[in-house]
Protein backbone atom coordinates (compact mmCIF):
# COMPACT_ATOMS: atom_id res chain seq x y z
CA UNK A 1 0.00 0.00 0.00
CA UNK A 2 2.97 2.58 0.51
CA UNK A 3 4.09 2.31 -2.86
CA UNK A 4 3.74 4.80 -4.92
CA UNK A 5 2.30 4.65 -8.49
CA UNK A 6 5.49 6.09 -10.07
CA UNK A 7 7.53 2.75 -8.37
CA UNK A 8 4.70 0.83 -10.80
CA UNK A 9 4.75 2.58 -13.63
CA UNK A 10 8.36 2.24 -13.60
CA UNK A 11 8.94 -1.84 -13.13
CA UNK A 12 6.04 -1.92 -15.57
CA UNK A 13 7.82 -0.19 -17.83
CA UNK A 14 11.40 -1.93 -17.15
CA UNK A 15 9.74 -5.52 -17.15
CA UNK A 16 6.88 -5.94 -18.98
CA UNK A 17 7.08 -3.24 -21.29
CA UNK A 18 10.55 -3.81 -22.27
CA UNK A 19 9.68 -7.41 -22.96
CA UNK A 20 6.86 -7.11 -25.28
CA UNK A 21 9.08 -4.61 -27.15
CA UNK A 22 11.94 -6.66 -27.42
CA UNK A 23 9.94 -9.74 -28.00
CA UNK A 24 7.94 -7.83 -31.30
CA UNK A 25 11.39 -7.22 -32.31
CA UNK A 26 12.71 -11.00 -32.49
CA UNK A 27 9.98 -12.78 -33.40
CA UNK A 28 9.55 -12.19 -36.79
CA UNK A 29 13.07 -13.40 -37.54
CA UNK A 30 12.47 -16.19 -35.18
CA UNK A 31 9.26 -17.21 -36.98
CA UNK A 32 11.10 -17.34 -40.65
CA UNK A 33 13.49 -19.57 -38.95
CA UNK A 34 10.17 -22.03 -37.17
CA UNK A 35 12.70 -21.81 -34.19
CA UNK A 36 13.19 -19.23 -31.14
CA UNK A 37 13.42 -19.22 -27.57
CA UNK A 38 12.27 -16.34 -25.18
CA UNK A 39 13.60 -17.11 -21.17
CA UNK A 40 12.52 -14.57 -18.65
CA UNK A 41 14.17 -14.07 -15.83
CA UNK A 42 11.67 -13.58 -12.91
CA UNK A 43 11.71 -14.63 -9.38
CA UNK A 44 10.13 -16.89 -7.18
CA UNK A 45 7.99 -14.54 -5.98
CA UNK A 46 5.70 -15.59 -8.68
CA UNK A 47 5.09 -18.30 -6.26
CA UNK A 48 5.07 -17.25 -3.08
CA UNK A 49 5.22 -13.16 -2.46
CA UNK A 50 8.39 -11.75 -0.96
CA UNK A 51 7.40 -9.50 1.90
CA UNK A 52 8.43 -5.88 1.71
CA UNK A 53 8.75 -6.07 -2.11
CA UNK A 54 5.14 -5.24 -3.09
CA UNK A 55 5.77 -3.57 -6.17
CA UNK A 56 8.66 -6.78 -7.62
CA UNK A 57 5.82 -9.02 -6.19
CA UNK A 58 2.99 -7.49 -8.78
CA UNK A 59 5.63 -6.82 -11.86
CA UNK A 60 6.80 -10.48 -11.17
CA UNK A 61 3.33 -11.75 -11.47
CA UNK A 62 2.85 -9.67 -15.01
CA UNK A 63 5.65 -10.90 -16.43
CA UNK A 64 4.89 -14.34 -15.33
CA UNK A 65 0.95 -13.69 -17.18
CA UNK A 66 2.38 -11.97 -19.72
CA UNK A 67 5.00 -15.07 -20.84
CA UNK A 68 2.20 -17.65 -20.35
CA UNK A 69 0.23 -15.45 -22.94
CA UNK A 70 2.87 -15.62 -25.09
CA UNK A 71 3.97 -18.52 -25.49
CA UNK A 72 0.36 -19.44 -25.57
CA UNK A 73 -0.38 -17.23 -29.03
CA UNK A 74 3.41 -18.75 -30.36
CA UNK A 75 2.71 -22.68 -29.11
CA UNK A 76 2.45 -23.84 -32.79
CA UNK A 77 5.49 -21.37 -34.39
CA UNK A 78 8.42 -23.57 -33.40
CA UNK A 79 9.40 -20.72 -30.42
CA UNK A 80 8.58 -21.13 -26.83
CA UNK A 81 8.46 -18.74 -24.23
CA UNK A 82 9.51 -19.79 -20.36
CA UNK A 83 10.53 -17.87 -17.25
CA UNK A 84 13.00 -18.72 -14.40
CA UNK A 85 12.50 -18.47 -11.05
CA UNK A 86 15.66 -17.90 -9.27
CA UNK A 87 15.77 -18.52 -5.56
CA UNK A 88 18.25 -16.67 -3.39
CA UNK A 89 21.33 -16.35 -5.68
CA UNK A 90 25.10 -15.65 -4.92
CA UNK A 91 24.87 -12.12 -6.09
CA UNK A 92 26.10 -8.96 -5.09
CA UNK A 93 22.38 -7.92 -4.19
CA UNK A 94 22.14 -10.89 -1.98
CA UNK A 95 24.91 -8.94 -0.03
CA UNK A 96 23.24 -6.03 0.34
CA UNK A 97 20.08 -7.87 1.66
CA UNK A 98 21.95 -9.64 4.66
CA UNK A 99 23.36 -6.44 5.03
CA UNK A 100 19.57 -4.60 4.78
CA UNK A 101 18.44 -7.85 7.69
CA UNK A 102 21.72 -7.35 9.59
CA UNK A 103 20.76 -3.59 10.10
CA UNK A 104 17.26 -3.89 10.14
CA UNK A 105 17.22 -6.43 12.89
CA UNK A 106 20.50 -5.50 14.83
CA UNK A 107 22.02 -8.90 14.27
CA UNK A 108 25.74 -10.04 12.70
CA UNK A 109 26.13 -10.78 9.02
CA UNK A 110 25.91 -14.51 9.83
CA UNK A 111 23.02 -14.69 11.60
CA UNK A 112 21.29 -12.78 8.87
CA UNK A 113 22.77 -15.33 6.84
CA UNK A 114 21.55 -18.34 8.64
CA UNK A 115 17.92 -16.80 8.75
CA UNK A 116 18.07 -16.90 5.42
CA UNK A 117 19.77 -20.54 5.05
CA UNK A 118 17.33 -21.92 7.19
CA UNK A 119 14.38 -21.28 4.72
CA UNK A 120 16.35 -23.06 1.90
CA UNK A 121 15.89 -27.09 2.66
CA UNK A 122 19.08 -27.29 0.06
CA UNK A 123 20.67 -24.97 3.19
CA UNK A 124 22.84 -23.18 0.79
CA UNK A 125 22.45 -20.29 -1.68
CA UNK A 126 22.14 -21.12 -5.31
CA UNK A 127 25.49 -20.10 -7.18
CA UNK A 128 25.09 -18.17 -10.50
CA UNK A 129 26.31 -20.77 -12.91
CA UNK A 130 23.34 -23.08 -11.72
CA UNK A 131 20.75 -20.69 -12.94
CA UNK A 132 22.78 -20.24 -16.08
CA UNK A 133 22.26 -24.02 -16.37
CA UNK A 134 18.86 -23.96 -16.50
CA UNK A 135 18.82 -20.97 -18.83
CA UNK A 136 20.93 -22.63 -21.12
CA UNK A 137 18.83 -26.02 -20.94
CA UNK A 138 15.61 -24.35 -21.91
CA UNK A 139 17.47 -22.58 -24.70
CA UNK A 140 18.35 -25.78 -25.72
CA UNK A 141 16.81 -28.63 -28.84
CA UNK A 142 16.80 -30.81 -25.72
CA UNK A 143 13.73 -28.20 -24.45
CA UNK A 144 11.49 -28.17 -27.82
CA UNK A 145 8.35 -29.52 -26.00
CA UNK A 146 8.22 -27.09 -22.93
CA UNK A 147 6.70 -23.90 -23.41
CA UNK A 148 4.72 -21.86 -20.97
CA UNK A 149 6.72 -23.01 -17.53
CA UNK A 150 7.98 -20.75 -14.45
CA UNK A 151 10.70 -22.98 -13.72
CA UNK A 152 11.72 -22.34 -9.78
CA UNK A 153 15.87 -22.93 -9.59
CA UNK A 154 15.66 -22.26 -5.72
CA UNK A 155 17.11 -24.91 -4.04
CA UNK A 156 13.71 -26.45 -2.67
CA UNK A 157 12.26 -22.72 -0.86
CA UNK A 158 8.98 -22.38 -2.14
CA UNK A 159 6.72 -24.79 -0.79
CA UNK A 160 3.97 -24.71 -2.99
CA UNK A 161 3.21 -27.46 -5.77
Amino acid sequence: MDADLESLQFAFGQHVLASHLISKKVIPTMNTSGYGRIINIISTSVRQPIMGLGVSNTIRGAMASWSKMLALELADTGITVNNVLPGTTKTGRLNNIINAKQSKFNISKEEAKNIMLAQIPMNRFAEVEEISRSILFLASLDASYITGVNLQVDGGKIKSI
